[in-house]
């Protein structure tokens, strides 16, 4: 198996959005620069019960980069940003899935949303 990427599931806590994307941004990164991740992208979604949810999908090289980090529990030396980001969930979706790229459509050099 090549590159993998990772599903995870938020919903946040009212009136904490800007502090857990803050702190997903920062702890993306160092989880990036520690465990070898590719990257991530974080997309929101308001429910109809107006509770906003959010999904990352992160991207990895492979299966056992991936691996080692769930497994140290995506630890990284930024004490106040992981309680921030902690703060701010209110549920999780479980367990991360964990996909296999089969197929990429994505324009390399698309821009960003921030």
């Amino acid at each position: 198996m090549g590159t993998v990427v990772a599903t995870y599931f938020w919903e946040i806590r009212p009136g904490k959005e800007e502090q857990f994307r803050s702190a997903w941004r920062r702890g993306t990164e160092l989880i990036r620069r520690k465990y070898g991740s590719l990257g991530s992208r974080l997309h929101r979604a308001v429910r109809d019960d107006d509770k906003i949810c959010f999904v990352g999908v992160a991207e990895w090289p492979d299966e056992a980069s991936w691996r080692e980090a769930f497994d140290a529990g995506m630890a990284y030396d930024e004490p106040a940003t992981r309680k921030s980001f902690l703060d701010a969930i209110c549920a999780t979706g479980g367990d991360p899935m964990l996909m296999e790229v089969t197929d990429d459509l994505l324009e390399a050099d698309h821009g960003e949303n921030t």
